[in-house]
């Protein structure tokens, strides 16, 4: 048994980081994300990262944390709508963004996972997605080229996990972040629940340990909501009590 168990974020990231690296972060919106392998990259001070996510958190929380210590210097993304300094950043050209589909960029990541270096998908044809990249007629319909994803880093967040590093996912954590596991040179977990070896049931992992490299047991667990959306409470009648 390879007991790949960290006392702490810090420790989990020792030897990984260097300025200029790319780093693959798991989540959906604030959903899922990594929250202390994130604000222990910030602590490093690494710089010039490209990053995959699907969106750079919010401002002050997730990666919006390392936007603001400017130290992201490209996001791949699809979705980056929440956060105000991202738009500052852009704009201003302080910030460089590669954007994507949504199901574009997650079959990206998979594809590097799975060692295909690139594929063919209609998403984006005749669009500006389509600018500068390889189309290709089949059966009759175009489609345009994709390159698949790899990172040097992949910091992912799941719930529990054993010593050997075998991963289960909790709702819609399993998002990008399964298949993000498959595609960093080393993978980093933190997670809720740390169980014995054979602690999981063998049907329900998600991710084999042989995609991880450590494993974490987070510190705190924020997980904050970007936008809490509730419908009025109903009014219950005489009747109805």
């Amino acid at each position: 048994m390879v007991d790949k168990i960290s006392k702490d974020a810090a420790s989990a990231l020792s030897g990984l980081l260097f300025d200029g690296m790319t780093i693959m972060a798991g989540g959906f919106g604030l959903c899922g994300i990594p929250e202390n392998l994130i604000a222990a990259i910030r602590e490093t001070g690494v710089k010039d990262l490209t990053v995959v996510s699907n969106n750079c958190g919010v401002d002050g929380f997730g990666l919006g944390i390392l936007l603001e210590n400017r130290q992201i210097k490209k996001m791949i993304s699809s979705y980056v709508g929440e956060n105000k300094l991202f738009e500052q950043l852009y704009l201003s050209g302080e910030l460089e963004l590669e954007f994507n589909p949504q199901g574009t960029l997650a079959e990206r990541i998979r594809a590097g996972g799975a060692g295909i270096p690139a594929f063919f998908t209609k998403t984006g044809v005749g669009t500006l997605v389509a600018e500068g990249k390889e189309v290709r007629e089949f059966d009759g319909e175009l489609y345009v080229m994709e390159r698949g994803l790899t990172a040097d880093l992949s910091i992912v967040k799941a719930w529990q996990a054993d010593a050997e590093g075998n991963l289960i996912y909790r709702k819609t954590a399993r998002n990008f972040n399964p298949m993000m596991a498959t595609a960093g040179k080393a993978c980093v977990v933190e997670v809720e629940d740390i169980v014995v070896v054979g602690g999981l049931d063998k049907d329900k992992i998600h991710t084999p340990g042989i995609y991880v490299d450590r494993v974490l047991k987070g510190a705190t667990f924020e997980k904050r909501i970007e936008r809490v959306t509730t419908r009025p409470r109903e009014h219950k009648t005489e009747e109805a009590v």
